[in-house]
C-alpha cells in the first residue's frame, strides 16, 4: 500500500516539475547537449542556445559539425558519437521548445 502511495506521489511530483515548454520528454540523446547547452537547451554562459530553433537548421548544424565542415570546439567530437536518427530526434526536441 505504501509502493503504491509512493509511486502516484512520485507520478504527480513529475508532472508538475515538467518544463510546460517541452513536448514530451526529451531523447536520451538530446539530455548530453544540456550540460553546454543549459536547461532545455537554452543557453548559458559561453553555450549557445538551440531551444527554439529551426529543426532542419539544427539537422545541417550537427551534420556539418559531424562531417567536420563546420569549425567548433567540442562539437565536432560530439556530433560524430551521433547517428542520422538521433540528430533529427535531438533536432526535433529542441526545435519544438519555446
Amino acid at each position: 500500500m505504501r509502493l503504491l502511495a509512493l509511486s502516484a506521489t512520485l507520478l504527480a511530483l513529475a508532472a508538475t516539475t515538467a518544463p510546460a515548454s517541452a513536448q514530451g520528454p526529451a531523447p536520451l540523446a538530446a539530455e548530453g547537449c544540456l550540460g553546454c547547452h543549459g536547461p532545455e537547451g537554452r543557453g548559458v554562459a559561453g553555450g549557445i542556445a538551440i531551444a527554439g530553433r529551426d529543426r532542419a537548421e539544427l539537422v545541417a548544424i550537427m551534420t556539418a559539425f559531424r562531417a567536420n565542415e563546420r569549425p567548433g570546439t567540442i562539437m565536432g567530437r560530439i556530433a560524430r558519437g551521433y547517428t542520422d536518427a538521433e540528430i533529427a530526434a535531438v533536432a526535433e526536441h529542441f526545435s519544438r521548445i519555446r
